[in-house]
């Protein structure tokens, strides 16, 4: 009686890792990393030879260093006596408030002008096009200058706001004064702080009720109580769906509980930490309290949403457009409004079409951010990677830091969109 036995197995030749195709792409990817390793272990070598033939060494010890340099513009606190590590890091918020600031303008203008673009009415869609390709085809870097000189030489002086024949009066009652120095808005200040302090004393002939004794732990425990608000919204959400799949109904107010998850925990916070407002006023020859944007950040942020608006613009439209129009013929027949066909239909389709390339205009307007320079916007771009530069010496250091910063937040920019591109791609069943 025959009896069945295994093949023998053919033996391992290292000629295989070559000719045979399951093992000759992992023999590619290994001998690539290790050219590129050795390519790295060169160039870092090769740099670190020749500082030391230039008398230098490789050391980040002048972050500790005096900086001996004032910011005009700063989300902290911040003087010339400060280290350059700090004046890195106040760079470095200006950065992300610019691209913070300048994505969701550009996002709000960008949807906008792509659904008007469709428009069926004839000057609705031409001035949309000429605001598209004039903005697409002009370098952003004139864009900053006309908006820091329109801003600069055509807005009225402060000293214009002066007595009852004012040449200029402030706007969104009387709360914003816009001015050829910058833009003064009401400051969010706190009356009370964790620890219980109450406001500090007057100073500068300020009142002691705008001056705020507080630390980065009010605004922490604020942020806390949102960003818990929008996880608990989120839960909601998701029950909310879970139960209508279920049984065909949408439990009722569902909107009001999401809503009110987000809003109650941070007006209560708000509420305990005795939140008020801090108005400018013209004093002298200039306005005092409030907030000041310098010209130069609202010319920056104007730029790049307008000029990264323009692309996001054909982005939505490309997207609209990939949505069949059964889709739209098919809400029509139901009786919706066109309103609500372009935001319950057609728009929850098209994000899937939209989402990739929208990733890579958050990351160019993020990285454009850099030309903040040539208007005297400190950003990180100007401050580790200029003024400290040139009073340390330090190129190479102070280069590899400014790198490794855009790499980190273009690496957590595209983790977050993606991570919101698989929540709204079409999922098979």
């Amino acid at each position: 009686m025959a009896t069945l036995t295994d093949p023998p197995q053919p033996s391992f030749h290292f000629s295989q890792l070559i000719y045979d195709t399951r093992y000759r792409s992992l023999t590619i990817q290994v001998v690539a990393f290790i050219l590129i390793m050795w390519g790295l272990f060169e160039l870092v070598t090769n740099a670190i030879q020749n500082l030391s033939a230039l008398g230098k060494d490789f050391d980040f010890g002048f972050l500790g260093n005096r900086a001996g340099y004032d910011i005009n513009q700063r989300l902290i606190e911040y003087s010339n006596d400060s280290t350059h590590g700090r004046a890195a890091f106040v760079g470095i918020l200006n950065t992300l408030l610019v691209a913070f600031l300048g994505c969701v303008f550009a996002t709000i203008l960008g949807v906008i002008a792509g659904v008007l673009r469709l428009s069926k009415n004839w000057i609705v869609g031409r001035l949309m096009t000429v605001y598209v390709e004039g903005f697409r085809n002009i370098p952003l870097l004139l864009w900053i200058i006309v908006i820091f000189a329109v801003m600069t030489e055509g807005m009225p002086q402060p000293r214009d706001f002066r007595g009852e024949d004012a040449e200029a009066s402030m706007i969104l009652g009387q709360s914003v004064a816009v001015t050829n120095r910058g833009v003064y808005i009401p400051n969010v200040v706190f009356t009370r702080s964790l620890g219980g302090n109450e406001m500090s004393e007057a100073a500068d002939g300020v009142p002691a009720a705008v001056i705020p004794a507080v630390s980065f732990g009010d605004w922490a425990l604020f942020l806390v109580a949102l960003i818990g608000g929008i996880v608990v919204s989120g839960i909601i959400g998701r029950w909310g769906k879970a139960k209508q799949e279920a049984t065909g109904i949408r439990p009722p107010g569902l909107f009001w509980m999401r809503a009110a998850s987000v809003v109650l925990p941070a007006t209560l916070v708000l509420i305990a930490l005795g939140v008020t407002l801090d108005y400018p006023e013209l004093r002298g020859f200039n306005f005092t309290g409030g907030v000041h944007l310098r010209n130069s950040l609202i010319a920056l942020w104007f730029a790049l949403s307008l000029y990264t608006g323009a692309f996001i613009a054909e982005i939505v439209r490309a997207g609209i457009m990939s949505v069949s129009k059964g889709q739209t013929e098919a809400s029509s027949a139901l009786g919706m409004r066109a309103s609500w066909t372009m935001n319950l239909v057609v728009l929850p389709q098209a994000m899937r079409v939209i989402i990739p390339p929208l990733i890579s205009q958050y990351l160019n307007l993020t990285k454009n951010s850099s030309l903040a320079l040539a208007v005297g916007y400190m950003d990180v771009r100007s401050t580790l990677g200029g003024i400290t530069i040139n009073q340390t010496g330090r190129e190479l250091e102070g280069m590899l830091l400014l790198g490794a910063f855009y790499l980190a937040t273009s690496l957590i920019i595209s983790a977050v969109m993606n991570v919101y591109n698989n929540s709204v791609k079409l999922k098979e069943r």
